[in-house]
């Protein structure tokens, strides 16, 4: 006869039993901002409250933590009660907290934390055997965790994504994935990884019927099994010789296979620690003595584990502890407990969900009653065909699952390049907009730049003109005033001594009311005479001040800047500066500098205090202009028209300039040009 073997369902759990546990273990000691918080959490994990407690518990600890601030501390919180409700099966409340932190994780754009929300998700749809949902929450998980480039949980996630294919009969997908975990570790010596992912290929391998393969893989397991990285108390060395003497078990070495089941029995605390193991464990070991006609201590096994099973509401292994039975009792040719055991395993095979665990009863009766057999091999055709159909419906649909994901991921990636491509086109429209608009304003600025220069031109032909019209009717004036004082110092002055003279000689007279008026006529006629001397003297004078009034138009300038504007101004002009020795270019060019000076000034400096001066020096006429405003950056300044006008101007008249400035020091401008 055909060894039966264990369904792998009862395998797998054998494989995660210590994945719950780890949730379990979660340390309680919390840090929190409110003291009940990591009272509450522990309180919901202690054994020895009952669920309600544990649940009353880890709800008064959510009910804290919901209305903290979203920070990292709290959905660490969050994902703690998860675990707590996880660990007491209360699915209801746990889906509610993994969504909670799952949305507090988007809004702060933690990717970590919603990468982990994920895999909640996926165990808690696992949970539900709703294997589709779990795939694709895992799958999500997995894409996260690679662009994090966190290996260890993109390990952890793809090895629990292979765990989940395995247990939905996709041994091809498992055994991929398994193997991508394991590439994503990079070669690191991860023991807890590596020892997973070798036992489930170890289990993968064994459902394939690889079995040399599959013996390798649960040694390597053995081997990797580190009690500092795995605790004892998950009984790592125990499942792994449980599940290598179950691969002997299907070759029919049934010797090896007890040497293995004993070694396992052998693990200290096994029966405390993972009792469903322990139970496992003696119901193998059972069977191989049974096959080996060894009849020491059975049916007792069989019993044994039979009621640990029961106790645990085990129902794979409730059903398998009684197909043993049967055959065993089938063996001693006890038909009736042989008939009674396997229809009261297909009874609780047809009470579970699992349609799978219909296969064993179905063929174990097949056996023991011929009379039923074609009734019972038809039953278990139908329902194996089925199953076959469902598992590769499964493999096609968590293929679907990656595949549309991608597509989507693929449709959102040609949407944001899509969006991409419309901002770079408005962009460039809106880029090529501004660029006419800068050219079209640049060309009315030059535009107006040159009415400015064109009207400065005139200005200084005006100017120009103006000059020379002064400077002609001024030495017209001086000519006349010359020829005036010509006239009174040679004629009148000569004709008034001659008078003098004439009333000087009527002294003579002795007639006292002649002399009185003589006297008062000669005084009056000294007094004339001064007065037409001082006349000619004053005219010599004006000659040489207005020789040219280059002089004047500044001082009306500074008139009317003193007029017009707050500053004080403070003005000093070189007396020993032969101003008709210099050209009307230069003239103009000054007094442009001193203009355009004192409108920057008036504009921007907001000074209290303005100093010109104009100082000869040996060959050099120095021109000085200082305010106490609030100064600029000469180095950093953009060189605006009026400054480059000046530069012009002094390079015209062959001249240097120099500008100094310093933030909240004022400005001094310093001209020099060659006499």
């Amino acid at each position: 006869m055909k060894l039966l073997r264990i369904p792998s369902y009862i395998l797998v759990l054998l494989f995660v039993f210590f994945g719950c546990s780890k949730k379990k273990s979660v340390n309680s000691s919390i840090h929190s901002n409110q003291d009940s918080v990591p009272s509450y959490l522990t309180k919901a994990n202690d054994d020895q409250f009952p669920r309600v407690k544990k649940q009353y518990y880890a709800r008064k600890a959510f009910d804290i933590i919901i209305s903290q601030e979203n920070d990292s501390l709290n959905r660490t919180n969050l994902f703690r009660v998860a675990n707590r409700y996880y660990n007491i099966n209360d699915w209801v409340d746990y889906k509610k907290t993994v969504f909670t932190v799952l949305e507090k994780s988007k809004i702060s754009k933690d990717s970590l934390s919603s990468a982990k929300a994920y895999t909640y998700l996926a165990d808690y749809y696992g949970a539900q055997a709703i294997p589709d949902s779990a795939y694709l929450y895992y799958f999500k998980a997995e894409k996260m965790y690679l662009q994090l480039n966190n290996n260890y949980s993109l390990a952890k996630t793809r090895l629990s994504k292979a765990t989940l294919q395995y247990n939905e009969s996709d041994f091809k997908g498992s055994e991929i994935a398994v193997f991508n975990a394991l590439r994503a570790l990079n070669g690191d010596k991860v023991n807890d990884i590596l020892f997973d992912s070798y036992n489930l290929l170890g289990l993968i391998y064994n459902e394939l019927g690889e079995f040399d393969k599959a013996i390798e893989y649960m040694n390597k397991a053995l081997e990797s099994i580190d009690d500092k990285v795995i605790p004892i108390v998950f009984q790592s060395k125990a499942t792994s010789l449980n599940n290598l003497g179950y691969i002997y078990q299907n070759i029919n070495n049934h010797n090896q296979a007890k040497i293995y089941f004993q070694q396992a029995l052998d693990q200290k605390g096994l029966f405390v620690d993972k009792t469903f193991v322990y139970a496992a464990l003696i119901d193998n070991l059972a069977y191989s003595k049974f096959k080996l006609k060894e009849t020491k201590n059975l049916p007792d096994l069989f019993y044994n584990s039979l009621k640990l099973r029961d106790s645990l509401h085990l129902t794979t292994g409730i059903i398998i502890s009684k197909i043993h039975l049967s055959e065993y009792f089938a063996s001693k040719k006890d038909t009736l407990k042989a008939i009674q055991f396997s229809n009261e395993a297909l009874a609780t095979a047809r009470n579970s969900n699992n349609h799978r665990n219909l296969l064993l009863p179905l063929k174990q009766l097949a056996v023991i009653e011929p009379k039923r057999a074609v009734s019972f091999n038809k039953e278990y055709i139908r329902v194996n065909d089925s199953l076959q159909k469902a598992d590769r419906k499964m493999g096609n649909k968590f293929t679907r699952i990656e595949y549309e994901t991608d597509q989507i991921k693929q449709e959102n990636t040609d949407l944001t390049t899509q969006n991409r491509n419309l901002v770079y086109f408005f962009g460039s429209i809106l880029i090529l907009g501004m660029f006419l608009y800068i050219i079209k304003a640049q060309k009315v600025k030059n535009r107006e730049l040159l009415y400015k220069q064109e009207q400065q031109k005139v200005n200084e032909e005006i100017y120009n003109l103006m000059i020379s019209q002064q400077g002609e009717v001024e030495t017209t004036r001086i000519k006349e005033k010359k020829r005036v004082a010509q006239e009174l110092h040679d004629g009148v002055l000569g004709r008034m001594f001659g008078v003098r003279m004439n009333l000087d000689s009527l002294n003579k007279i002795n007639d006292e009311e002649g002399a009185s008026q003589r006297n008062a006529y000669l005084s009056e006629l000294k007094s004339i005479e001064q007065d037409i001397r001082e006349i000619s003297h004053d005219l010599n004078r004006e000659k040489s001040e207005l020789i040219n009034n280059f002089v004047a138009i500044v001082d009306n300038l500074f008139e009317d800047q003193k007029k017009t504007f707050n500053p004080q101004l403070v003005s000093t002009i070189d007396s020993d500066i032969k101003w008709e020795l210099m050209s009307n270019i230069v003239k103009i060019n000054l007094y442009r500098i001193v203009q355009e000076s004192l409108q920057n000034i008036n504009k921007y400096a907001n000074a209290n205090l303005i100093k010109v001066e104009f100082k000869k020096e040996i060959d050099n006429l120095r021109l000085v202009i200082i305010d106490d405003g609030v100064g600029f950056n000469v180095n950093k300044g953009k060189k605006g028209i009026g400054l480059q006008n000046m530069l012009s101007r002094i390079n015209e008249c062959q001249g240097t300039f120099d500008i100094k400035s310093k933030i909240g020091q004022g400005t001094t401008i310093t001209v020099t040009v060659p006499i």
